[in-house]
């Protein structure tokens, strides 16, 4: 079908031969934490099996770190070490910096000044990215560096090179995902030992799952960082963090649990970034909420600390990505293939590159908005406490004279109340707008037979 390139008479230069004469790319690391010590320790262990494969080799030349005790002890005596991250930055020996300290503030300045000075970048600030992202890459642009993220996403999962080049024929439809650790665990542990989730959160943090402030996780804002990142790669659409409805699992009550094990789904944080068009609708709804899937679906199976990503495609269908979702040489996988990626691109012009959202600049479509709260569209699960058993069929009824279309009702199991509570009707509805629900819930709330605050989330079938 195609023709072969006219091949050269000269024999091939080996590989690792190739890789030993080309310079080394030289990097300079800001941060030796968690994150920062791993992607030392795996590059120095599997050295000569990264040059095979970057086609030359990838060096550690100097790292900034607030500890200079600690990071000799990490780096040893061959690589320099400083206090000052700018000079790390800014180091005429260095061709690529890895920002691995997190934070907003100073991480901003010292990226900045990085591609100022013609470096390329690779970080795993998600947080960094989604606040600042749209600045830092049209920085990028125009100074015609690299910056490369996939491990700020999914750890070890290499999600945004599976958006950006493996379903690059596809227009995306959806993107949803566990991609927080820490709550996938202390869910796990809520489901599996029947506690509440102040103990499960306990648990989490005396593991190291959790840190010891752990709003980040449990509000979903490092999700909904995540999210916004995928967003942007899937759709073609500047990154939109401050757009994102963002829910975290502190209000979760285990009742809530058992009652959607009852019904035969489980509780899962997920982020959920899907395009929407037709009906006078284009739009992206870009959102991070615990929601119910069904217990047949993959994504339930999906425990522990571990990350699971599904994305729809109009050819390739759903496909599904697993890994962890956090961990010291897990996330230093996905930074160093960053690496190799920026030490393949020696001699490439920027047109030529993968671009740092999957779209060149000119397709990036800027009038592509995130949809308000009321008008996303999904099934409910609601929970209304009454006062007796036989007011099931008024709160079905009720729900069904304020257009909410409900496809199931049933009381919650005996067993699975708290000492002292009253009947629960457990309601599941058929897909309908945000906006009908909350009217819905307003006008149940002052009904007869209603015994207390109605509990709703979202439920997400997540097919193809």
């Amino acid at each position: 079908m195609f023709r072969d390139p006219v091949q050269s008479l000269e024999p091939h230069q080996p590989l690792h031969a190739a890789a030993v004469a080309m310079r080394p790319l030289r990097v300079g690391m800001i941060g030796i934490g968690t994150v920062g010590a791993g992607t030392f320790r795996v590059l120095a262990r599997n050295q000569a099996l990264i040059a095979g494969r970057a086609g030359r080799g990838i060096e550690m030349v100097v790292v900034a770190a607030r500890n200079l005790a600690r990071a000799a002890s990490v780096v040893g005596t061959d690589v320099a070490l400083t206090n000052d991250p700018m000079l790390v930055a800014t180091h005429p020996d260095v061709d690529v910096v890895v920002e691995v300290a997190g934070g907003t503030g100073p991480a901003r300045e010292w990226v900045l000044a990085a591609i100022a000075a013609g470096k390329h970048v690779v970080t795993a600030n998600k947080a960094l990215l989604a606040t600042h992202g749209n600045e830092i890459f049209a920085a990028a642009r125009q100074h015609g560096v690299a910056v490369a993220y996939e491990g700020a996403v999914a750890v070890s999962i290499p999600i945004v090179k599976a958006l950006r080049e493996g379903l690059t024929a596809n227009r995306i439809e959806w993107v949803a995902g566990i991609i927080n650790g820490t709550t996938n665990f202390i869910l796990s542990k809520m489901r599996d030992e029947g506690v509440g989730f102040a103990e499960a959160l306990a648990q989490a943090q005396a593991l190291g799952y959790a840190e010891a402030d752990p709003t980040f996780d449990i509000e979903g804002i490092d999700a909904a960082h995540k999210i916004t990142l995928l967003a942007a790669n899937a759709f073609g659409m500047p990154v939109r963090f401050a757009d994102a409805q963002i829910e975290g699992i502190t209000r979760l009550q285990r009742l809530d649990v058992a009652c959607a094990e009852q019904l035969g789904y489980r509780i899962k944080l997920l982020g959920v970034a899907r395009r929407r068009t037709g009906s006078g609708v284009d739009g992206v709804e870009l959102r991070v909420q615990p929601a119910l899937v069904p217990t047949t679906h993959l994504m339930a199976h999906v425990n522990g600390s571990m990350n699971g990503i599904m994305v729809k495609g109009d050819a390739a269908g759903v496909t599904m990505y697993y890994g962890a979702g956090a961990g010291s040489e897990q996330t230093a996988s996905a930074v160093i293939a960053d690496l190799v990626d920026v030490a393949r691109l020696d001699g490439t012009s920027a047109a030529q590159r993968v671009p740092h959202l999957g779209f060149h600049a000119h397709a990036v479509d800027d009038r592509l908005a995130v949809l308000p709260r009321a008008a996303v569209c999904t099934r409910h699960y609601l929970r209304v406490p009454v006062h007796s058993a036989q007011q099931i069929k008024a709160v079905g009824a009720w729900l069904a004279a304020q257009h909410v279309p409900v496809l199931q009702v049933a009381l919650a199991h005996e067993k699975a109340l708290p000492a002292g509570s009253g009947p629960q009707v457990l309601v599941l509805t058929d897909a309908v707008a945000q906006s009908t629900v909350d009217l819905a819930l307003v006008a149940l709330a002052a009904h007869p037979a209603v015994a207390g605050p109605v509990v709703t989330l979202r439920v997400e079938l997540l097919e193809g």
